[in-house]
């Protein structure tokens, strides 16, 4: 077991390193070291940051080894330094940053062949260097969402997602209605937000087959959905009037067209594509204009891991294995979601289909604790944004590495956001008939 845990270490770090390695060379020296966006760091720092915390975690603390550079870590501190603030820093410049991430790893790999995994929470099961995959990988999530705000030409190529034959599909499906367990206890890299498993009750709802599609979008728009205030949400009205947005971030209407600019390449508007890059506000009037409303977290989970025939919750929507590429679109394979109804594999134990992958969902909840939640190994990764600032987002999108997505997964972030790679689903309460029965 101990040595199939070293494997399993060791493939998540080296495809970690060899995705940081493609979003920082497949540009020049002036655009690492460029801010693309006010949102987000220059990608330089992002990459001596990515080493800052494995030196920190693996090298210090798991290792029990001298610091490397001590001098920097205040340099690459992320509550110290906001996004906007840190071009101006005396950042490493990028040969120098990538040296001090390879001398760290070098170590690092040592550290992992000589540490016992098992005896101490931090390394039980390999977990920190679980959590500094997915600390990487959650970093090369944020560089590729720098390189679509970039302006220049297109640095970066894939793939473009299978497509898989879809047949005639429900709208919405079913959840029944009762208990189920939410969370983990078990998942030995899972984050400490995640944890720990509980029971939750959720009535019976009807949620989105697909993701909400570009093309359904499109109709909100043309219906007025941007001039309604009606739809909004207080702040989101705000946004929306004061910033004069009137769709998508990146969309752009020109001869009745609409456009959109994806990594440096302008193309239509693909109808049949959940649509990307809506913020929770634009989400939330889209549902109330649809006659509907946002999943809950905990519906959103139950949809996508319940297993009502079993009567327990997977890993995954499709079972208990890893995910493979048939079941989603993660790990940058692809630059786009894939087209909704994809991914019949990946379908839940009910039919929904891409819950994982493709695109980050949107749901009603605040970022909140489960009850028993204990920080681990530390209060900065989940404790100091719970509270009802920050909106839950579940799923993964295609940028996600499935080291850092499971069923159990929790991002967040604040309501505004458009640049990340989030789109929606829609829900309703289940009617309820004479007699209680539903």
């Amino acid at each position: 077991m101990t040595d199939e845990l070293r494997r399993d270490a060791l493939d998540a770090l080296t495809r970690a390193r060899s995705r940081t390695a493609v979003l920082t060379s497949c540009v020049d020296d002036d655009e690492l070291t460029a801010q693309h966006s006010p949102l987000m760091s220059p990608l330089v720092w992002d990459l001596a940051h990515i080493g800052n915390q494995e030196e920190q975690w693996l090298v210090r603390a798991v290792g029990g080894r001298e610091a490397l550079r001590p001098e920097i870590d205040s340099l690459y501190d992320a509550f110290e330094h906001p996004r906007a603030s840190r071009p101006s820093l005396p950042l490493l410049a990028p040969a120098e940053a990538r040296l001090y991430a390879a001398d760290v790893r070098g170590r690092v790999l040592d550290i992992l062949e000589r540490t016992p995994l098992e005896g101490a929470p931090l390394v039980d099961a390999a977990f920190a260097f679980g959590m500094i995959a997915q600390h990487e990988q959650q970093h090369d999530e944020t560089m590729l969402i720098t390189h679509q705000l970039r302006r220049a030409p297109a640095a970066l190529t894939a793939p473009e997602p299978p497509v898989h034959p879809v047949e005639p599909l429900p709208a919405e499906t079913l959840v029944p209605g009762g208990p189920f367990t939410m969370g983990t206890s078990t998942e030995p890299w899972a984050l400490d937000n995640e944890r720990p498993a509980h029971r939750r009750d959720v009535p019976a709802f009807w949620i989105d087959t697909v993701p909400v599609t570009c093309g359904a979008y499109q109709a909100f728009i043309d219906d007025g959905g941007y001039t309604e205030r009606r739809w909004w949400a207080e702040e989101g009205w705000d946004q929306i009037r004061a910033h004069d947005i009137g769709a998508p971030l990146f969309w752009r209407r020109e001869g009745g067209v609409w456009l959109r600019r994806r990594f440096g390449v302008t193309e239509e508007v693909p109808a049949d594509e959940p649509v990307l890059h809506v913020s929770w506000y634009e989400a939330d009037a889209y549902a109330r204009w649809a006659g509907r409303r946002l999943p809950t977290e905990a519906e959103w989970e139950k949809a996508a891991r319940h297993d009502p025939h079993a009567g327990r919750s997977r890993r995954y929507p499709w079972g208990d294995a890893d995910p493979e590429p048939e079941h989603a679109n993660l790990g940058q394979r692809h630059l786009r979601p894939a087209r909704a109804g994809g991914y019949p594999e990946g379908a839940s134990p009910l039919g929904v289909r891409q819950l994982i992958g493709d695109v980050w969902e949107w749901t009603a909840s605040d970022f909140l604790p489960y009850p028993g939640f204990a920080a681990f190994p530390y209060r900065e990764y989940s404790e100091v944004f719970f509270g009802s600032a920050h909106k839950v987002l579940r799923g993964g999108s295609f940028a996600v590495d499935p080291v850092a997505c499971r069923g159990t997964f929790r991002n967040w972030d604040l309501p505004v956001r458009r640049q990340i790679f989030s789109g929606f689903r829609t829900a309703r309460d289940a009617e309820v008939r004479t007699g209680g029965a539903v």
